[in-house]
């Protein structure tokens, strides 16, 4: 007797739920500046381990389109969530040793790259053009609630009296719930797929990134790997920025969780039926805003939980609606190599500045870092204030023309 087929409601809540079990172990490496400190490591060691992530993530979203084709979405992620729990078991293991945890770092990459990179196609295959937008959003906010619970794990089991290392393998038990639980939808999931209709294959080829490359979805692609550089920067060394300034870490990944998954979840919807480029522009100012207020206002508790809700908002919103952008501003045929694309990019900051980041608190400290930080922020802002100028001038452009409303949405 065959196990009845769930709704799609429950359907996607199951996938949400297999999402976030899945974070948890990438929002744990969060703690490994922490949790190499108290064995005699640097935060150059720990950008070291979490840049060496980087390579396998560029081999595992280049492949993961290939083998999802072959085995299904669904099951390449459950694969990939062995790997994290491999990878979140090593951190336990030897965190004294920098070098031996890169290895571990490579399984990160291999893992965290393929799902992140598979969970945004699996629901564009899934549910209706129309639908999509609130579905990243939702995709988003469980993503984002496990990678901020990571760091808020440890610090539970730090004021029980548990060493961080219980943090790590928690995650790892809960990557293998994950994995088992993307097993158990992977058919349901297939059943949904075949009502969307078909799409274009996810895997990759020189002819496809220069499609997307050339077309309006490559400024999203571009903003993505900025926004994940701002937050690895912040995020992964956040043990030493409270450590300088006498504060407790948690209340950052309190804030900054709460704000974009409450925005995600709540606001995303509203947001991406409005101009997407406005908002674009005005949630990039808000991550400018907040790097200022780390820089110079943070001086105690509440200023500190403030400056991480406003960080949450702005990366957290802006976050849901570049990724939409990136999806229906693709070259026909191309949206899942531009949302592949999409994803390699954010890898590139999200695994590759923090290794910068280490180098340059090392050299310059925490305010150093978030010199470099603000930088970043503001070329993010310059990027969606030139698209915002240009949307407008061609708006005009059209309307002087007497092209019709509908004709002028469909160009922009």
């Amino acid at each position: 007797m065959t196990a009845p087929t769930p709704t799609p409601q429950r359907l996607f809540a199951l996938f949400c739920l297999a999402s976030f079990l899945l974070s948890l172990s990438y929002g744990c490496t969060f703690l490994l500046a922490k949790l190499m400190a108290a064995h005699g490591g640097g935060e150059s060691d720990a950008g070291k381990v979490i840049a060496s992530a980087m390579l396998s993530t560029f081999v595992a979203v280049v492949s993961c389109g290939h083998l999802s084709d072959r085995i299904g979405a669904p099951r390449t992620v459950a694969g990939a969530a062995l790997l994290l729990a491999g990878a979140c078991l090593g951190f336990a293991w030897a965190p004294a040793q920098a070098n031996v945890l890169l290895p571990f770092g490579v399984l990160l990459g291999f893992g965290w790259g393929t799902f992140y990179t598979l969970g945004p196609i699996i629901v564009a295959m899934t549910i209706e053009p129309s639908q999509r937008m609130k579905y990243f959003a939702l995709l988003s906010g469980s993503m984002m609630t496990g990678i901020g619970s990571g760091p808020l794990t440890g610090r539970t089991f730090e004021a029980l009296g548990l060493p961080l290392e219980t943090a790590f393998v928690s995650a790892a038990c809960a990557s293998v719930l994950g994995g088992l639980l993307f097993v158990a939808i992977a058919a349901p999931l297939r059943q949904a797929q075949a009502g969307v209709g078909p799409l274009s294959a996810s895997r990759l080829s020189l002819r496809a990134v220069l499609r997307v490359l050339a077309s309006p979805a490559v400024f999203p692609i571009i903003m993505v790997g900025l926004g994940g550089a701002i937050f690895a920067g912040l995020s992964s060394f956040q043990t030493s920025y409270a450590a300088a300034r006498q504060l407790d870490y948690s209340l950052f990944f309190v804030g900054f969780t709460c704000a974009a998954i409450s925005c995600r979840l709540l606001v995303a919807g509203l947001i991406v039926k409005r101009d997407p480029y406005l908002f674009a522009c005005l949630l990039s100012g808000l991550m400018v805003l907040a790097v200022l207020m780390l820089s110079f206002t943070v001086y105690s508790g509440a200023a500190y939980v403030l400056a991480a809700a406003v960080l949450g908002v702005g990366y957290g919103l802006t976050y849901s609606v570049i990724n939409g952008q990136a999806a229906n501003q693709a070259p026909a045929g191309h949206m899942a190599q531009a949302l592949v694309l999409f994803s390699l990019a954010y890898f590139i900051g999200v695994f590759g500045f923090p290794w910068l980041a280490g180098q340059v608190i090392e050299q310059a400290g925490v305010a150093g870092l978030l010199e470099v930080v603000l930088l970043l922020a503001l070329i993010n802002w310059a990027i969606s204030l030139g698209r915002l100028g240009w949307r407008w001038r061609a708006r005009r452009l059209t309307g002087a023309l007497g092209i019709g409303s509908k004709q002028r949405e469909i160009n922009s």
